[in-house]
């Protein structure tokens, strides 16, 4: 039987060799409140931009957030735009990038113009030249993805269209990681699909298998049928089709079809969630499991992204936590890993009174429940610092709010980024004993220290369950 902990103990060895359009993905946010005077356009008030690594560069950082390393191969221009990439992968300790430069050709920028409030994209504009790479360009990221096969676990191909994965640059890559048994897992976007031949997963979503197989994929006996035809003429092993909020469907050479249902989710961007599920598949194939429990860890990875805004990666921390247990939308909306959303949801808790708490909470007991009750009794939001595997437990409480995983040895860290009103610990606590007293102190806030409810500690409680049972009539 599939163990996915086991799965996940072995991403950290593996390998992954990227190839594809890179890209800078640039969102602007602000605000439309008025209409401009000069053309009937909005006026977008902008307060901020982030520029990530997207395209590709996104299924390489999703690579390496689950874990893995990934030896990434691209091609960028000699301009602004390739600086700032060539900075942002250096920064990421498990990409080793290897960029082909060319300066005939810009490197491709979107800009996406977002509604802060409404998570809504205004407008986007391309730089780009998509046009196929010059033989030199070409022959040069051939030669250096060849040299990084014998690395390999698994090689993902991230067609873009925009020119870098030429039809010779696919096939080389493709012979040469099936002559090493290497599984190759391809994005596609070309409209030909017979260059993809020989790939070992293609994962087409479903407007782009329709036009592949010029036939129709409404429903899901469409999708079987059609990516069934592609598995014929491509000589792929599965097919993975996605179909946005419906979820995957899984569909190997030999084997009865799956459908993967979404998991239930307050969406905020689906930016690059394709990229998200090729990059999960990817690292799951290289641990060699099967197809069914790769493309259901895909699924949740995707599902974690698209709750995130802009271009977004899952972490493995994250990817456990909607698999195991399976996810419900409370945990979902209640379980924090990326700091990044903790931030969103202080600003739209912005004017409340925010409350902290932390502990390892290993053995819920009554004085535990009473901690958290109090707690929150004392504040609008209760936020709780974790540090072990027991979020969802503390999620299903109905006095948490939120619960923050971090991975430092006190919380001081988290409690400087809350900046709580209010911080809460057992009465087994002196005020000056608590971590970050001084910080929630200082900015006007109050350290509340909550009475033991008496015969319950988590000591007791252990030494208890070693002592020998009483014996009936002794």
């Amino acid at each position: 039987m599939f163990n996915f902990e086991d799965a996940l103990k072995l991403i950290s060895e593996q390998t992954i060799v990227c190839v594809g359009d890179l890209m800078l993905d640039d969102f602007v946010y602000g605000e439309v409140s008025r209409i401009s005077p000069e053309a009937p356009a909005p006026i977008l008030a902008v307060t901020r931009n982030d520029l990530t690594v997207g395209g590709a560069g996104n299924v390489a950082r999703n690579i390496a957030a689950l874990g893995a390393h990934c030896v990434f191969l691209g091609v960028v221009g000699e301009d602004d735009a390739s600086r700032t990439l060539m900075r942002a992968l250096a920064a990421e300790p498990l990409i080793e990038p290897h960029l082909v430069v060319d300066p005939a050709r810009p490197t491709t920028r979107k800009v996406r113009f977002v509604s802060e409030h409404h998570s809504t994209h205004l407008l986007r504009a391309d730089w780009e030249l998509a046009q196929p790479l010059n033989p030199k360009t070409e022959k040069a990221l051939v030669d250096r993805t060849l040299a990084a096969l014998p690395r390999a676990a698994s090689v993902v191909l991230s067609d873009y269209a925009k020119g870098t994965l030429t039809p010779r640059v696919i096939q080389e890559v493709i012979q040469a990681a099936k002559k090493a048994k290497i599984p190759i897992i391809v994005d596609p976007k070309a409209i030909d699909y017979s260059i993809y031949r020989g790939a070992t997963v293609i994962k087409p979503n479903r407007k782009e298998l329709a036009q592949a197989t010029r036939g129709r994929a409404d429903c899901d006996e469409d999708v079987i049928a059609a990516a069934s035809e592609l598995n014929r003429l491509l000589g792929t092993d599965a097919v993975v089709v996605s179909l946005g909020d419906a979820g995957l469907i899984l569909v190997p050479a030999n084997g009865a079809p799956l459908h993967v249902p979404a998991y239930p989710v307050k969406l905020r961007d689906t930016s690059g969630a394709g990229d998200t599920v090729v990059a999960a598949l990817a690292v799951m194939l290289a641990t060699n499991v099967d197809y069914e429990p790769a493309v259901r860890a895909a699924n949740a990875a995707a599902a974690v992204v698209v709750g995130k805004r802009g271009t977004a990666t899952v972490s493995a921390a994250e990817l456990r936590s909607r698999i195991l247990p399976a996810a419900s939308l409370a945990p979902e909306e209640k379980i924090v890993f990326d700091w990044s959303v903790l931030d969103e949801r202080l600003a739209e808790w912005r004017g409340l009174r925010i409350g902290f708490t932390n502990g390892c909470f290993d053995l819920l007991h009554p004085g535990h429940i009473k901690l958290l009750s109090e707690a929150h009794a004392a504040c609008d939001r209760l936020i709780v610092g974790l540090n072990d595997d027991r979020a969802e437990v503390l999620a299903a409480l109905e006095a948490v709010d939120l619960v923050v995983v971090f991975e430092q040895d006190t919380p001081l860290e988290l409690i400087r980024r809350v900046r709580p009103k209010v911080l809460v610990k057992g009465g087994d606590y002196r005020r000056e004993e608590v971590v970050g007293h001084e910080l929630v102190e200082g900015e006007g806030g109050e350290v509340i220290l909550i009475n033991l409810v008496p015969g319950f500690s988590t000591t007791k409680i252990v030494r208890q369950s070693r002592a020998p049972a009483r014996v009936r009539g002794s």
